[in-house]
């Protein structure tokens, strides 16, 4: 009697252990598959392996690489808890009552760095009990999971316990893509999108193209996976992998650790791509087993045949790098993609008259602080010590995780670290998102820190424009805080002990997991309660940190004339010249509050200077989001003009959020981003580009500018913009687009969740403003 073969799907195993009743689905891969590759007859990359076997629709969705709009249905969503407030708000006034998708908010952003950890958690409790007891209350109403203040970095949190091979996860925090390095699809969004997925509608994707970087040799001595992006950053660009997965694949990758390879994916959010992953292989199951996630090792090795490339798959662009002959390497000052050889640093110092005394040097964040990193660099500091040699540069460490810290607590990393003076720092995000209260140096000071983070923009750590931060491996960072200097090469160069004799540094060495396991430390999870009917949500209507949201109104119909230029940027525009995070990050759920500084990072062509633009009513010059608000009141849209790769940097939604709010109709430039541009295409703004980038030059600052065509939007179909001149001439000037029919539908009704909102809802959300 003939029986069925068995099916991936007949085991059902967890996606978390945190969530037993939320499986890991591979059936609906292994069957979207067997559809996906009748259809395309060829040979699938990994991530065309993973992103297709989400396919709302395998039979009917197009698939064209670089064109198609894919709808997919993701595992799960995670939020921190700066971009989960107004991710809850929308989410709230969408009208549901409980996610659709397995949902977690993490508490990392808010803390600032100050005196120290203990000290600094209990500071940041105290100064956001009200957001804090909101996301507490909202996620036990809505039934999402909850890590609280002191938990750790949302990014390692998911590592250790929510990333899966094969699984597809959005998060609104643009270094998601941490997760890639246990063979996660992991995309880094606004809240609308998340909000989509909550809601139980498809997130939609541009299909991207795939980069494929072949790692070959062995990485070994100081060179450490950090130095793999940082080399992948020097070759493509912040803008190099804009629409495109980076799959990293060959022989070098069996080199890398688990940890390690989260690291290199997490900072490929600085060359723009969509995301990045690797294949999966024994160095995940290592460490999904050290996380008590064995069942979860097993499943994905019976599913390894569809967690790695096909043979012969194709890739649109290719990379080549040998570990064995990589260098490590420091990107910056100012922007992550400026690489340079330790071997040439010293020179690039004084050729660029950067400032070659280093100031602080600072280790952890999600990109760089795990067990592994800690322990490396824990050794380096070890033999510091042993030599006599005292930190030259203050000296701060931020551990990744509550789990990390209790582990480095107990096997004596963390002593080793404060023997020589360093700082340790509260579970959180800190000097690496701008939640620095510095104090050793003055505004403007020109100095120079060097950290291992991910992003080092113009202010980014410490708000501070003359600061020239440079990024390296946690190796790199603690030696460079002996030395105290930029010119220094632990490689090559000696540093003089106690004994007044000549001493250079071993090569650093650790442990990829700790020898007795980890240590979870305090318990820092709240599960939602099984009742959720009686639970209220926490918001005073009197807050100045919170606030209820209303819907933004519908487009008008009308062809929009002469709306003024509210800011012509010149050069480099990210999320954080957009919408400035440090102070600002207390106000992230609060619309109205967090308008006050839009764009005021902004550089205007006009004159040269930020936050400084003319209001072309009055003639007076003013601060960005206050003359925007001056043309709101006066019911008169505008428009900014912007340069090449417009909102680069973060997935913070509030940067498209308080343009729509102030007023603004359309952002028109050289080129977006591609997380920004979803947002803005999400709260009903238009997102349009010149055409021909030359034409940027054509538009002056005092322009009025009308943009023809919408009446007949249409995918594909350029619009026009008619820009009058001071002197009444004109220009006329095609703009292309990206819209889809669908994203075309969110303009028209003022926004994307405008348009699964129940109406009934409307008169139920009050926005208080004056």
């Amino acid at each position: 009697m003939a029986t069925a073969a068995p099916r991936i799907g007949d085991t059902k195993v967890a996606m978390s252990n945190l969530e037993k009743n939320a499986f890991i689905n591979y059936q609906r891969i292994e069957d979207n598959l067997a559809v996906v590759r009748g259809r395309l007859q060829r040979p699938l990359t990994l991530s065309e392996k993973i992103l297709y076997g989400h396919l709302d629709d395998p039979h009917g969705q197009d698939i064209e690489r670089g064109t198609s709009y894919l709808k997919l249905r993701p595992d799960r969503v995670a939020c921190q808890d700066a971009t989960a407030q107004m991710a809850l708000l929308q989410f709230m006034s969408a009208g549901m009552d409980t996610a659709a998708v397995p949902t977690t908010v993490h508490c990392d952003h808010l803390i600032e760095a100050q005196v120290g950890g203990v000290k600094d958690l209990a500071r940041a409790i105290d100064i956001n009990k009200e957001v804090y007891d909101f996301l507490a209350t909202a996620t036990a109403k809505y039934g999402l999971g909850f890590w609280k203040p002191g938990s750790g970095i949302i990014h390692q949190i998911i590592l250790e316990n929510y990333a899966f091979p094969g699984g597809l996860m959005i998060g609104t925090d643009s270094h998601t893509p941490n997760a890639g390095g246990l063979g996660m699809i992991a995309c880094g969004v606004g809240g609308a999108d998340a909000v989509d997925v909550m809601a139980g509608i498809p997130w939609e994707l541009k299909c991207p193209k795939v980069i494929g970087v072949n790692l070959t040799g062995k990485i070994g001595g100081w060179t450490t996976p950090k130095d793999v992006i940082l080399k992948v950053a020097g070759i493509l660009t912040v803008k190099g992998g804009t629409g495109a997965i980076v799959e990293y694949k060959g022989p070098g990758v069996e080199s890398l650790s688990c940890t390690g390879m989260a690291t290199i994916c997490n900072m490929g959010a600085e060359i723009g791509a969509t995301t990045s992953m690797f294949p999966f292989n024994h160095r995940m199951a290592d460490y999904l087993n050290a996380t008590k996630r064995r069942d979860i090792a097993q499943y994905a090795q019976q599913f390894a045949h569809n967690l790695k490339a096909d043979p012969d798959a194709e890739y649109d662009e290719h990379v080549e790098i040998n570990l064995s002959e990589l260098e490590p390497h420091i990107n910056g000052p100012f922007t992550p993609d400026l690489a340079t050889p330790i071997s040439k640093f010293a020179a690039a110092v004084k050729e660029n008259n950067w400032p070659e005394e280093l100031k602080v040097a600072l280790i952890g964040s999600c990109t760089n602080s795990s067990y592994e990193d800690m322990s490396r660099s824990a050794s380096i500091a070890k033999e510091a010590a042993a030599h006599g040699i005292e930190l030259k540069s203050k000296f701060t460490i931020t551990p990744g995780s509550e789990q990390v810290r209790a582990t480095i607590e107990r096997d004596g990393q963390i002593g080793a670290f404060e023997d020589v003076g360093g700082l340790v720092l509260a579970n959180a995000c800190g000097p690496c998102i701008g939640q620095w209260d510095r104090q050793d140096v003055k505004k403007g000071e020109k100095n120079s820190i060097i950290t291992s983070y991910n992003r080092n923009f113009t202010g980014r750590n410490d708000a501070n424009p003359a600061t020239h931060a440079f990024v390296a491996s946690p190796d790199i960072v603690t030696a460079f805080a002996f030395a105290g200097s930029l010119s220094f090469n632990p490689l090559t160069d000696s540093l003089i002990g106690s004994d007044g004799k000549p001493f250079k540094f071993s090569d650093p060495t650790g442990n990829e997991l700790p020898p007795r396991g980890y240590d979870p430390g305090e318990d820092t999870f709240q599960a939602p309660p099984a009742d959720r009917a009686n639970v209220n949500v926490a918001i005073d209507p009197k807050s100045d940190r919170l606030q209820f949201l209303q819907p933004f109104q519908p487009w008008d119909g009308k062809t929009p004339t002469d709306l003024p230029v509210l800011i012509k940027v010149t050069g480099k525009c990210t999320t954080d010249h957009i919408s400035a995070g440090g102070p600002w990050l207390k106000f992230r759920g609060h619309l109205q509050n967090i308008s006050q500084n839009c764009l005021i990072g902004a550089i205007n062509a006009e004159n040269g200077e930020a936050n400084k633009v003319k209001n072309q009513l009055t003639g007076e010059y003013g601060g960005v989001p206050q003359v925007g608000a001056y043309y709101r009141d006066k019911g008169i849209k505008w428009v900014v003009i912007g340069d090449a790769n417009y909102g680069e940097g973060s997935s913070r939604e509030h940067a498209a959020l308080e343009p729509r709010y102030l007023g603004g109709l359309a952002i028109i430039a050289r080129s977006f981003a591609r997380i920004h541009e979803t947002n803005l295409k999400k709260q009903g703004m238009l997102a349009l580009t010149f055409a021909d980038a030359a034409d940027y030059d054509k538009i002056q600052p005092s322009d009025k500018v009308t943009i023809e065509g919408l009446e007949s939007f249409a995918p594909g179909k350029n619009l026009t913009l008619v820009a009058k001149h001071e002197d009444g001439s004109k220009d006329e000037i095609s703009l292309a687009h990206s819209f889809n029919e669908g994203q075309i539908e969110w303009f028209k009704a003022g926004s994307a969740l405008n348009l699964v909102r129940p109406p009934s809802l409307d008169r139920r959300i009050r926005l208080n403003v004056d």
